[in-house]
């Protein structure tokens, strides 16, 4: 592990014309392999994530096949014991999916070393406002104050407490995620091409997940 320096700038009010109103630092202690970490992260988290709830019916499930078809010989037919074969239509299914728990174990301090790797990794597409406040939850507002032109790139939007405005805002959006600071995961930061947060939510997630440093 290394020691790196997290630099951002926290901007004046959400809006177009915000301005920097100063710039702060911190340490996180990443992995030296980034790659390593982050990856067995995001494939623990998407095999705990998966439901495996399909399900189909064996030849004992469904219903029918009390009597034998024909019997067993002179009718010119093979043989047959039901009309719940799996080799009948209507039948059941062989080797077909089932109700199945399926997961991984990541311990939590490679989790959260994942996590601050990422963050870090990102911390250029980190753009952090002192406050984010809507009067209302206009979607075209939001865009213009961020000044999204770009509909392809994908959007995490993290907020510090629940805010009814911003995450109506951004419903109607195609590529856009609104999670709060204490469900930050790496899936959702690995996919996202920016990040919006306002500082206290930044807080959070240090004392959270960068408790160590």
């Amino acid at each position: 592990m290394v020691i790196k320096t997290f630099e951002y700038d926290v901007l004046n009010g959400f809006s177009r014309q915000a301005q920097i109103q100063e710039k702060k630092t911190f340490s996180l202690d990443i992995a030296n392999k980034a790659t390593y970490i982050v990856h067995r992260a995001l494939r623990v988290a998407k095999r705990n994530n998966a439901q495996f709830t399909s399900s189909t019916k064996t030849k004992s499930e469904v219903r029918g096949g009390g009597r034998k078809p024909w019997k067993q010989k002179g009718t010119g037919n093979a043989r047959s014991g039901s009309n719940r074969s799996p080799l009948w239509r209507g039948g059941g299914i062989t080797f077909g999916p089932k109700p199945r728990i399926l997961s991984k174990k990541i311990n939590k301090k490679e989790k959260q070393l994942a996590l601050r790797t990422l963050i870090y990794n990102k911390h250029k597409t980190f753009k952090v406002f002192n406050k984010i406040e809507l009067e209302n939850s206009k979607t075209n507002i939001f865009l213009k104050n961020f000044e999204i032109t770009n509909s392809n790139e994908r959007v995490l939007v993290i907020s510090s407490t629940p805010n009814k405005n911003l995450q109506l805002s951004i419903r109607n959006c195609k590529n856009f995620e609104y999670i709060l600071a204490n469900q930050l995961n790496v899936t959702e930061l690995a996919k996202a091409n920016k990040v919006i947060l306002d500082e206290m939510s930044l807080q959070i997630i240090k004392e959270i997940y960068c408790a160590t440093i």
